[in-house]
């Protein structure tokens, strides 16, 4: 839901996050982000498959898959794989999304070796939006637990601010 043209003052940046979208509908719609064979995609999707109990290990490959999948179609695109976003029970709501944290933080050290190993980059978002004392979304970053707000979102694009080209 982030307006990342708008944040980064960039009308060629496209937000292709579809609310709700898991792996699976990344990969049935790939050829959509390839054809035009941007000069990055950002990635980060992750939370929706665990929430729909689909395990750590599959969401981890799927995310692989959708890596590879993009480095076959549009080679000189850069990829940068961003973390899973920490969530929050606090607010009582996406309680299939807000009991996950163990499975995020899996699937982010996974996701973090495997980066390294295939010299992808990796931005660790999860440690930028997380509480100081625990592994849960900052209330300060979001209205549900889920979902980030403006202060959350202006926080993501500065980190990943200096990866933008």
């Amino acid at each position: 839901m982030g307006s990342w043209a708008e944040i980064f003052q960039n009308p060629n940046i496209k937000n292709r996050g579809i609310s709700g979208d898991v792996t699976e509908g990344i990969l049935y719609r790939i050829s959509e982000i390839t054809e035009s064979q941007p000069l990055q995609v950002f990635l980060m999707i992750g939370t929706n498959d665990l929430a729909k109990e689909e395990t750590k290990e599959f969401t981890f490959s799927q995310i692989c898959k959708i890596v590879k999948t993009i480095q076959s179609q549009a080679p000189k695109t850069e990829i940068i794989v961003q973390s899973i976003l920490p969530v929050n029970a606090v607010y009582g709501k996406f309680s299939g999304h807000t009991g996950n944290t163990d499975k995020i933080k899996w699937c982010n050290a996974k996701l973090k070796d495997w980066c390294f190993e295939n010299e992808i980059i990796f931005v660790d978002l999860f440690i930028h939006l997380k509480n100081e004392n625990d592994d849960l979304l900052n209330p300060d970053f979001t209205y549900d637990g889920l979902h980030l707000n403006g202060k959350g979102y202006n926080k993501w694009a500065n980190v990943i601010r200096p990866l933008v080209k």
